[in-house]
């Protein structure tokens, strides 16, 4: 999922939620990086980490971006940084174990894209959540739109880097040329290299693959089918999907002649190495804070 850039100044970022939670007051915090000083001083706020990385990952700010502060304060102190797929409990309190107050996190909080807290009104568990959130005083970030914008994509770049295709990888192209292997060949790599239990195919087992499209997380049935007509890989693989628009797809084309296969590694398996990637992307722009990275598990059991 990735979100179109633009051109707007970087002088007025920052974060709707930031203003909500500080107030009017934030508006009047001096730019982090005005005095050259970010890159050697020993403490950091949640926004001038922000900052840091807007500047360094050379982004523009996104008009009506999902990427805003989900709870906290952007002037909090960061005491140590953790980034992961979700904001999940067990991982605020691995968090809280590891003295990090900041959570950048890939994806919703909340359980809605834009976590707006009463998309189901009255939710007992996102109001426990916030409680557990503020009493241990952590400030989580969606770091969404910004991930998918640097160059390259950081979260398919960490996909590539942990499936050590990283000679086969150009910037901004999805669809990679790997030595031909058989799909079960390759539903092993992708089991092995990401750390994941079961997979879903549609293939022959045995069928050779060479061209890759590789699409982690929810890029939505048109541009995964889209990539499939433009590029004809021998398999599309996928975070998860429609059952009823890419996977029809794919059955349909085999049963018309095409030996196109299917892979689907799951939401968050399929990104969260991108997320693992960004902590050798920060750490070195950032002194005296330590950054972690926190795998989150599959919430699923395979009975």
């Amino acid at each position: 999922m990735k979100p179109a850039n633009n051109t707007l100044s970087r002088r007025k970022f920052i974060t709707a939620s930031a203003i909500s939670a500080g107030g009017l007051a934030l508006l009047s915090i001096k730019p982090a990086l005005a005095d050259g000083l970010l890159s050697t001083q020993q403490q950091y706020t949640v926004q001038q980490v922000i900052d840091l990385i807007m500047k360094e990952g050379n982004l523009s700010p996104i008009p009506n971006t999902v990427d805003t502060l989900k709870s906290g304060s952007a002037d909090q102190v960061v005491t140590g940084i953790v980034t992961t797929m979700f904001a999940t409990v067990d991982v605020i309190k691995q968090a809280v174990k590891l003295n990090a107050n900041f959570i950048i996190a890939h994806e919703p909080t909340f359980y809605n894209h834009t976590d707006n807290p009463d998309w189901v009104k009255d939710n007992a568990v996102v109001k426990q959540k916030q409680a557990l959130l503020k009493k241990h005083n952590i400030t989580v970030w969606r770091f969404h739109d910004y991930i998918h914008s640097l160059k390259p994509d950081a979260i398919s770049y960490g996909a590539v880097k942990k499936l050590n295709w990283l000679p086969y990888f150009k910037t901004d192209e999805a669809t990679i040329t790997i030595p031909a292997v058989t799909l079960q060949q390759l539903v092993q790599h992708f089991k092995t290299s990401l750390g994941i239990a079961h997979l879903r195919i549609i293939g022959n087992p045995e069928q050779k693959c060479s061209r890759v499209t590789l699409l982690p997380g929810a890029w939505g049935g048109q541009r995964q089918v889209g990539y499939a007509e433009s590029d004809k890989p021998d398999v599309l693989v996928v975070g998860e999907l429609s059952e009823w628009e890419t996977a029809e797809y794919i059955r349909d084309a085999r049963a018309m002649g095409s030996n196109m296969a299917l892979i689907i590694l799951g939401h968050a398996l399929s990104e969260q190495a991108g997320m693992e990637y960004f902590v050798d992307w920060l750490q070195p722009k950032l002194n005296g804070v330590k950054v972690s990275y926190i795998r989150t598990s599959d919430p699923f059991t395979w009975v």
